[in-house]
């Protein structure tokens, strides 16, 4: 499109444009040092960072023009709301290019879903995802504006701190295809309801699907399970549970605790070996593959797939060896307690023998009883047999501490200020062969703490 029809389509204004007619070639921007030539910067107003004070930079960088609430002194498409003007501009290029459309939701997995997903896809047809986890009223429509004339899969996330959002996200583009990953624990102090609430939330996407639609939705939570009356799509099952249309059994975790299992489909069976570690992975590889089937990829093709899909995102039970024979899993991205515990466990089934070191901090996003929930987790860590337990911060962080101390099983605790003190102390308790698991919500900064020490 050009910055003329771009404006026509948005009721917006041209500021310092020479050429009217100059087209937006390449995909959208928020952050500036991301712009494209031939893009266009989207420039948003946050509680730090105001984009608009970069629009120069983006124009120098490449970007056709700056899309504003205000002029810039450079090209610019001023509108009274960007981050509506954004959306709209997505729906229209939607409207367009006309590709299956396949959202997907929960409280846990979606990123990596999404990224098994769009490999398998990738093979049969040409594919969008959604970049790491841009999965909000901003990060959606720049996926759909990823999207070109050939692009026949747009995979979707889509996150949901409160009612309403999942709502707002599905009308910007609207899905064919619905996935329903899980409920969980994740965004309570948002949603105060409990997972009842998350549920809530989460059925909006089915909610959303036309009656020549699919919703896929997980036989193993009965959360997802209860959305079933309130879609009139197709339905789906897949999970664990044996009346699940797409399956696992035989599973199996080898001595790097990656899972292998028998995928049933309705139209084969077909034998997957993961590359990810962790056992909670075969219900994110189950809900990519109830996907794949549904679009008519055979079992042999989703296999295969599967067999060879790598971790796309960082931050996410990232395995690092290092020279010296100790192992850091970066699972620093974020937390809460549903991940909290398939970390652990993937901990320990990764160690074996070998000496556990967990450097945790925060979860953040909990409710009132986020200091019991932070309990939890130091109790399963000591029941587990984890060696060594380093709380990182303040608060509730030190309660997971208290609680691994009082479970009495051995397991030696320390507690340090910060992500900053964390790093020296981890590296001089450290011994050869360790593995180190590195994981809190990324705001408490645990990130740069695990690959210092992957790096060390």
């Amino acid at each position: 499109m050009t910055l003329r029809e771009i404006a026509r389509l948005l009721d917006a204004r041209l500021h310092d444009v020479r050429d009217q007619d100059a087209p937006v070639t390449a995909p959208s921007a928020v952050d500036s040092r991301e712009v494209m030539p031939g893009g266009l910067f989207v420039a948003t107003a946050g509680s730090r960072v105001d984009g608009h004070d970069y629009a120069a930079k983006a124009v120098a960088d490449g970007a056709v023009a700056v899309l504003a609430s205000r002029p810039v002194g450079v090209p610019a498409i001023v509108v009274e709301d960007v981050q509506q003007a954004l959306g709209r501009l997505a729906g229209h290029v939607l409207e367009r290019i006309d590709p299956t459309v396949i959202g997907l939701t929960g409280s846990v997995g979606k990123t990596t879903t999404k990224d098994l997903l769009a490999q398998v896809l990738e093979s049969h047809a040409p594919t969008i995802a959604t970049d790491r986890s841009f999965n909000n009223e901003l990060g959606l429509p720049l996926t759909v504006l990823r999207a070109d004339a050939a692009t026949r899969y747009l995979v979707l996330e889509m996150g949901a701190r409160r009612r309403g959002d999942i709502t707002y996200l599905t009308r910007l583009a609207p899905p064919r295809l619905g996935l329903v990953l899980n409920v969980g624990t994740a965004h309570l102090n948002t949603m105060t309801g409990g997972p009842g609430e998350v549920a809530s939330a989460k059925g909006e996407l089915v909610e959303a699907l036309p009656t020549d639609g699919f919703a896929l939705l997980n036989a193993d939570d009965p959360y997802v399970v209860g959305m079933v009356s309130r879609t009139r799509a197709r339905i789906i099952l897949y999970g664990r549970s044996a009346g699940a249309h797409v399956r696992a059994g035989d599973v199996r975790l080898d001595e790097r605790a990656r899972a292998s299992f028998e995928l049933v489909t309705p139209s084969g069976s077909a034998r997957v070996g993961l590359r990810l570690v962790g056992e909670h992975q075969v219900g994110n590889a189950l809900a990519a593959a109830a996907v794949a089937a549904t679009l008519g990829v055979s079992a042999g093709e989703i296999a295969d797939r599967l067999n060879t899909a790598e971790r796309r995102s960082t931050g996410r039970l990232e395995v690092l060896d290092r020279p010296d024979g100790i192992t850091v899993i970066n699972d620093a991205y974020n937390a809460n307690p549903d991940s909290m515990r398939a970390a652990l466990r993937t901990l320990k089934a990764l160690a074996g023998a070998r000496r556990t070191v967990a450097v945790l901090g925060a979860m953040r996003g909990q409710a009132e009883d986020s200091p019991e929930r932070h309990a939890q987790v130091g109790r399963l860590a000591a029941e587990l047999g984890v060696d060594v337990l380093i709380a990182v911060g303040p608060g509730v962080s030190a309660e997971m501490a208290r609680a691994a101390e009082a479970a009495k099983q051995g397991v030696a605790v320390h507690t340090v200020a910060d992500a900053d003190a964390a790093v020296p102390l981890v590296a001089g308790l450290l011994q050869l062969g360790d593995v180190v698991l590195v994981k809190a919500s990324s705001e408490v900064g645990l990130m740069a703490c695990a690959r210092e020490l992957a790096g060390a």
